[in-house]
């Protein structure tokens, strides 16, 4: 009952232009999709107001999330052997979790762990799930993200909405470590830590809940994880909980601009002074625009629905203009590439301090493990 009473709201909510995962994903390719999405983006994290008119949605939307979430970590929540770090959000739109867990994937790399990666698989559908991406998979199978992963990091990725099940093939695989990529709402995946990632920039929007304002869950659900990471802080960040929460700055340092169709890169002031078509289709188009004006480039903006599935008349402008794209975006459009298309490689840098913190967390996490599965 409490499945089919979620589910319900849930399905009333895709009148409002979510899915089920209750995030902004692309229902079509059009740009009045787009755009409809932009308008629930203004409201949530600008001035417009329209949407307190909903104010008796999102009662019943918190409610229900919260027995929900009672109700799973009561009686359905599986704790695996292996050490789990959930890496996700409590808002819609981009945060740049992306980053942040290559960033995680390859310290463990580095510090000898045999990490795997547990995914959603949004924009893409496998043949068969759990899907193991393999460096022949496709964004059409395996989603975009995952496809950034894996090139990035080479670490095993399994996709599947059963993130259980995902987790256990990984661990069949070796794996001495998880990371899932989201999944801080899905409870059934017992985790270990918890790291929150926050746009630093546009912080939780106007605070509310969905479908009034960008949450999935409410602001004071922070207190609860082990770090929250803001991307990129401005001076004047804050988060709307009745007592302050330490935070963890990331920055995103862009390195270079790498070519789609070869190993050609250019230097990261190689458009300085100059226009590009740039083209992005992620959760918040405005952040890459901005990186790239920060470095001096002049963008001519194409924004597209997030894991937008492009085609060769999407990048077909009339202007003849180099291309610059996210990485997310590129893995979608090597197919059909151009000589003078290409994206924007960035990095996400954090202190020393939490890689400190982290490790010895994840140490500690062993020891526990061990100690209640031997």
């Amino acid at each position: 009952m409490v499945g089919f009473n979620l589910a319900m709201c849930i399905g009333r909510m895709r009148l409002f232009g979510f899915r089920g995962n209750l995030s902004l994903r692309p229902s079509s390719t059009s740009s009045s999709t787009s755009s409809r999405q932009q308008a629930w983006l203004d409201a949530w994290y600008g001035q417009r107001r329209w949407t307190l008119w909903l104010l008796p949605l999102m009662w019943i939307f918190v409610a229900l999330s919260r027995f929900r979430r009672w109700w799973i970590l009561r009686y359905q929540q599986v704790n695996l052997p292996t050490p789990l770090i959930v890496v996700g959000n409590i808002s819609v739109g981009g945060t740049g979790k992306t980053p942040l867990l290559i960033a995680l994937v390859k310290h463990f790399q580095a510090q000898g762990y045999n990490p795997g990666v547990i995914s959603r698989g949004y924009g893409g559908r496998a043949p068969n799930y759990p899907y193991l991406v393999e460096s022949s998979s496709t964004p059409a199978e395996a989603g975009d993200e995952p496809i950034s992963i894996y090139r990035q990091t080479g670490c095993a990725i399994c996709v599947g909405p059963d993130r259980v099940a995902a987790a256990r093939y990984l661990e069949d695989l070796g794996c001495d470590l998880l990371l899932s990529d989201d999944g801080l709402q899905h409870y059934r995946l017992g985790r270990d830590i918890e790291i929150a990632l926050v746009d630093g920039l546009r912080g939780v929007g106007n605070g509310h809940c969905l479908p009034v304002g960008p949450l999935r869950e409410s602001a004071e659900r922070l207190k609860s994880v082990d770090w929250v990471v803001a991307n990129s802080p401005s001076d004047s960040f804050s988060l709307p909980v009745d007592e302050p929460v330490f935070t963890i700055p990331m920055a995103i340092a862009p390195l270079c601009f790498q070519s789609l169709l070869s190993t050609e890169s250019l230097a990261i002031d190689a458009f300085t002074g100059k226009s590009v078509h740039a083209v992005a289709g992620i959760g918040n188009p405005r952040r890459f625009y901005q990186s790239l004006q920060l470095l001096g480039v002049e963008p001519v903006e194409h924004s597209y629905p997030d894991h937008h599935s492009y085609a060769p008349a999407d990048l077909a402008f009339d202007e003849n203009l180099p291309v610059v794209m996210t990485e997310k975006d590129a893995v979608k459009c090597r197919a059909f590439a151009q000589e003078n298309w290409y994206y924007l490689v960035i990095e996400a840098r954090l202190p020393d301090l939490f890689w400190s913190a982290l490790d010895n967390k994840v140490g500690r996490v062993k020891e526990q493990k061990k100690a209640a599965f031997e």
